[in-house]
């Protein structure tokens, strides 16, 4: 019977560009230096524990760990905890871990979202850690350490992610497209690298959806947006000459305009408030023109320079508290609309 070929989708860019060692990893060099000079002076502890939020390299920190004491991929046992969580589970785990390795030095377990796991659960883990084999090392991941009993944290070197800067973020869609054939507009990088809220995994997979609607080798601002759900910056820029000159009527326009034309009323918030924050920046911090250009495009920058002068003195911190407020309150209203146009209204509205 003759083969039927069959178009595979693409690997996740996040798959394909995850980091293959030490040095390629972002943003967490007090993690790297640290785990290498344990490798290197064969000081390696039985158990670690990654806490940080989703998407910070926690699960590819300790792939490349075990790469890196030479732990062939038969030995790495990658456990979903949120999946094998009753105190069963973690028998299983504790018995297989008795035995050796196939054809390394370690077992090397790597138990993801290990807070999922039950009190008995626990119990049984704590046991294993308390007394391992001396083949065996495990890494515990997390996103809520405070659900980790201290118990096991304390049996654990404990090594806190940080969320990747706005910068690193940006730099990386900037770097991938060009890796994928792409020029992507540095304003266009900076909707993304936004859009991530610190995760690489997210700003990643909305690459990837970006890269999909791009019918030629560019990218522009306007396709991003388009693809996020964000206004364009025309209308940003209508929004924000309307919060200087106090125009509730026009800043409401342009709100709902957005919204017509596809905008999320969220994304609106987040990019309003990014806008904001960057004509208070220009106003109070002149020295970080060259990092604002960086992020904003060159009209995106002639309006706010503009409106940190005189003319968009009405935008000041308590209009930035205002919309920060709204952007909090915008996912669980029953109207995602409503918290900017009750924000708008305390700032401009007539008092009763």
């Amino acid at each position: 019977m003759k083969k039927v070929e069959t178009e595979r989708t693409p690997m996740a860019l996040y798959r394909t560009y995850r980091p293959a060692n030490f040095a390629e990893v972002l943003g967490q060099e007090h993690i790297t230096k640290v785990l290498e000079a344990a490798v290197k002076q064969k000081k390696v502890a039985h158990a670690y524990l990654f806490a940080g939020g989703r998407g910070t390299g926690k699960t590819s920190m300790a792939r490349i760990l075990a790469h890196a004491l030479g732990t062939h991929d038969e030995d790495v046992y990658e456990i979903d905890a949120a999946s094998n969580r009753q105190v069963d589970d973690a028998r299983t785990l504790r018995e297989g871990v008795s035995t050796l390795p196939f054809s390394s030095t370690y077992k090397f377990y790597i138990l993801d979202e290990v807070h999922m796991f039950t009190k008995d659960a626990f119990n049984t883990l704590l046991k294993t850690l308390e007394e391992p084999p001396e083949h065996a090392i495990f890494v515990l991941a997390t996103t809520e350490l405070e659900k980790v009993p201290e118990t096991v944290q304390s049996r654990c070197q404990v090594f806190h992610f940080k969320k990747p800067s706005h910068e690193v973020l940006k730099t990386l869609a900037l770097d991938i497209a060009k890796k994928e054939g792409t020029r992507l507009a540095p304003a266009g990088a900076e909707l993304i690298a936004m859009m991530g809220e610190g995760s690489f995994r997210d700003t990643l997979g909305i690459l990837q959806k970006v890269l999909t609607i791009s019918p030629d080798a560019t990218l522009t601002e306007d396709e991003v947006a388009a693809v996020v759900g964000a206004p364009p910056s025309k209308l940003v820029g209508a929004f924000l000459q309307a919060l200087a000159e106090k125009d509730i009527a026009a800043a409401v326009s342009a709100f709902h305009t957005a919204l017509r034309q596809g905008a999320e009323p969220r994304v609106f918030v987040l990019v309003a408030v990014a806008r904001v924050r960057a004509v208070l920046l220009a106003r109070f911090a002149p020295k970080m023109e060259k990092e604002l250009e960086y992020q904003f495009g060159t009209d995106d920058m002639v309006l706010i320079k503009k409106l940190a002068g005189a003319s968009g003195a009405a935008i000041n911190s308590a209009m930035l508290a205002e919309l920060l407020t709204a952007l909090v309150e915008t996912p669980r209203a029953p109207l995602p609309a409503l918290p900017l146009e009750l924000a708008l209204y305390r700032l401009f509205g007539t008092k009763e």
